[in-house]
C-alpha cells in the first residue's frame, strides 16, 4: 500500500466531517465499554470535548502524535493522552482539536490535513470526546506547554493497531470495585484508559475481527 493509497483507506473508514452531527446522537464509544455495570446517569450533561489523533506521516510509515500530561495538572497527572481538551462555546470539534495541539505541542495547524473523525467517546469524568483524526507532516516541530505536558513522543502506528498489544487490565476504582480498561504498553509509556480505548476505536474502524483491513 502506497502513502497515498494508505491515506485515502484511513479517511475512507472514517466519519466525514462534513456529516458531523452536533446533537452527538450517533453512537458512541465509552470507558463503560468494559464495565456494563457502570453507566452516565446524564448523557446529556456531558461536556463536549475533543482530541487530535495525529498520524505523522514518516518514510518508514505513520506514527501517532501522543503526551505525557505535565506532573503539576490536577486530573490525569502524568498520564498518557493526545492532544486535546474541551471545546469552547460555539467551537467544533476539529476547530478545538487544532487549537489544542498548537497551545499544548506547538503543531502548526497548516501541518495538518484533517482525514475524518471516529464515534464520540464518553469518559467516566464526564466528558463526550470527539476524536479527529488527522494526518501531520513530518516536518512538524513540537514544542511542549511546560504548563500542560510533560513530553510529546511518537508510537509506531502499526503497533497500536496490532490486537496482540490490546491488553485489557483492570484496577480498583476510587469509589469501589474494578475497572476494566484496554492498555497498550510501549516501551516505558503506559497508554491505557481513555486514550488506548479511542486507540481500539480507530483499530475496530479499520480492521475488521480478523485483523483484516476493511475496504473504504
Amino acid at each position: 500500500m502506497t502513502p497515498e493509497e494508505r491515506r485515502a483507506w484511513i479517511a475512507g473508514r472514517l466519519h466525514p466531517i462534513e456529516h458531523y452531527d452536533p446533537s452527538l446522537a450517533h453512537p458512541r464509544k465509552s470507558d463503560f465499554d468494559l464495565n456494563p455495570g457502570l453507566a452516565i446517569d446524564n448523557p446529556h450533561a456531558l461536556r463536549p470535548a475533543a482530541v487530535l489523533v495525529g498520524l505523522i506521516e514518516h518514510a518508514d510509515g505513520l506514527t501517532v502524535l501522543l503526551t505525557r500530561r505535565a506532573d503539576t495538572l490536577r486530573s490525569h497527572t502524568g498520564q498518557i493522552a493526545f492532544p486535546g481538551g474541551r471545546c469552547d462555546p460555539g467551537e467544533l470539534p476539529w476547530e478545538t482539536a487544532l487549537r489544542e495541539a498548537q497551545e499544548e505541542v506547538g503543531l502548526d495547524p497548516s501541518l495538518v490535513t484533517l482525514a475524518g473523525l471516529l464515534h464520540g467517546y464518553q469518559t467516566v469524568t464526564g466528558f463526550h470526546v470527539t476524536p479527529v483524526v488527522g494526518f501531520v507532516d513530518p516536518k512538524a516541530v513540537f514544542t511542549p506547554s511546560p504548563e500542560e505536558v510533560a513530553d510529546v513522543f511518537e508510537t509506531p502506528f502499526d503497533f497500536l493497531m496490532n490486537p496482540d498489544n490490546h491488553q485489557r487490565q483492570s484496577r480498583e476504582a476510587p469509589t469501589g470495585g474494578r475497572r476494566h480498561f484496554y492498555a497498550m504498553p510501549w516501551n516505558d509509556r503506559f497508554i491505557w484508559g481513555a486514550t488506548a480505548g479511542m486507540l481500539r476505536s480507530l483499530y475496530e474502524a479499520l480492521y475488521d475481527e480478523a485483523g483484516h483491513p476493511l475496504p473504504e
